[in-house]
């Protein structure tokens, strides 16, 4: 009988496979994305020093505040603007998108176009 895998286990194979491709550098760091069922958190990572540059959440107050709701699309599209403006006080100008094993549609998408909009390439 063929069981069915968890989806959990599916996008952790996934991004396991994704981070064999390509890692953050000094130069061009890499945006993780990760999200739950209530929330979105990105990070700008620096894999050679292994040290996190920038982060961003909807749990934070500021963006917290601001929203109705912390899992839609619309509150995915205010992270990205929210973190590639923490980047780009930071000097980080060209980052690598690493979605994290998500499918790139819904909030993965409206993040990643929305950091693109606010300064960031990649």
């Amino acid at each position: 009988m063929v069981s069915k895998k968890i989806r959990t286990e599916v996008r952790e194979k996934k991004h396991l496979k994704i981070r064999k491709r390509f890692s953050g550098t000094p130069e061009r760091p890499r945006l993780s994305v990760f999200r739950s069922n209530k929330h979105m958190y990105a990070q700008v990572i620096d894999d050679e020093a292994g040290r996190t540059i920038v982060a961003a959440s909807t749990l934070e107050k500021e963006l917290k505040s601001s929203l109705q709701y912390t899992d839609n699309v619309e509150a995915a599209s205010k992270l990205g603007t929210l973190i590639a403006e923490r980047a780009k006080e930071k000097g980080i100008e060209k980052v690598v998108f690493d979605r994290g094993g998500f499918i790139y549609q819904g909030k993965v998408k409206a993040l990643a176009e929305a950091a693109r909009e606010a300064g960031l390439v990649f």
